[in-house]
């Protein structure tokens, strides 16, 4: 009974062996993340902005603006686009930029069309800078942000929407695929858009799973730096105060859930939680 039951088990796992050999079944991809450095303050900058309770009144910090390349098998995502490339050349710029994203995916082997996905934390200029550098990707971005970037008249004042990087895909040139709600990106639950909305409309983070690292959660602008994040400062120019509260517990509570490393896009105590340039983490 006992060598029938062992027959039958080894009969099992060989089946599945050799379905995987067939291609019956695709085995899980691998999934790498690689921090991209897309600018930095040159000085300390007063953050008073950052808390609607004057909570940082007097306070400089200085702040980078991060985006990601994500190896997804052998699809390619960016998640962010940071600042305008013409940055690194403008010496009036408050913003230093040492390599464009182009520049540092060229450095990786990674040329800009076989970039297929730009996935978009929000409108904001210093994420959507160098959208325009990859018009064949397709744009993921959240469908409140999409409806504000194409309103008519288009929106003034700080915190607006700046549609010029991103006219190649209004025009009807790109795919833009409006996220509603969280989006799994590659259909298997590795690469998560979630829906954490409140800083603009459409706001997204992003959840990577990675084999070895396990979950990394990525805030977008849910929170500027750690202080930010630690006591739910809410800047003063976000577009619901309500929906920002909710979006910061939804996320912080899936962070403890998870056990996620969290990684706050702008504070560059961050930047080291994910391993230097051009490694990657796995």
């Amino acid at each position: 009974m006992k060598r029938a039951l062992t027959a039958l088990v080894l009969g099992c796992v060989g089946s599945g062996v050799a379905a995987f050999a067939a291609g019956g079944q695709e085995p899980p991809a691998r999934v790498t993340l690689t921090r991209l450095d897309c600018g930095a303050t040159k000085e300390p900058r007063d953050v008073a902005i950052f808390s609607d309770t004057s909570a940082y009144e007097g306070v400089k910090k200085s702040l980078v603006a991060s985006c990601y390349l994500i190896r997804h098998g052998d699809d390619l995502m960016l998640w962010d686009t940071g600042y305008p490339a013409a940055t690194k050349t403008d010496p009036k710029s408050p913003i230093a930029m040492r390599s464009t994203v182009v520049e540092q995916l060229r450095a990786l082997g990674v040329a800009p069309a076989q970039v297929a996905r730009l996935g978009i934390s929000h409108h904001h200029g210093d994420h959507i800078g160098q959208t325009r550098d990859f018009p064949g990707a397709t744009l993921l971005i959240g469908q409140g942000d999409w409806a504000a970037l194409t309103a008519t008249p288009a929106a003034t004042g700080f915190g607006a929407p700046d549609p010029v990087p991103v006219a190649h895909w209004i025009s009807g040139g790109g795919k833009v695929e409006q996220v509603r709600g969280d989006l799994d990106v590659f259909g298997d639950g590795s690469v998560v858009m979630l829906d954490t909305p409140g800083h603009t409309p459409g706001h997204h983070s992003l959840l990577v799973k990675l084999k070895g690292r396990g979950p990394v959660l990525l805030t977008g602008d849910l929170a500027h730096f750690q202080e930010n994040y630690d006591t739910g400062g809410l800047p003063s120019f976000n577009t619901n105060r309500a929906d920002t509260i909710a979006s910061l517990d939804r996320f912080k509570t899936m962070a403890r859930n998870l056990k996620a490393t969290v990684i706050i896009q702008h504070d560059p105590r961050d930047v080291a939680k994910l391993p230097p340039f051009p490694a990657a983490a796995d």
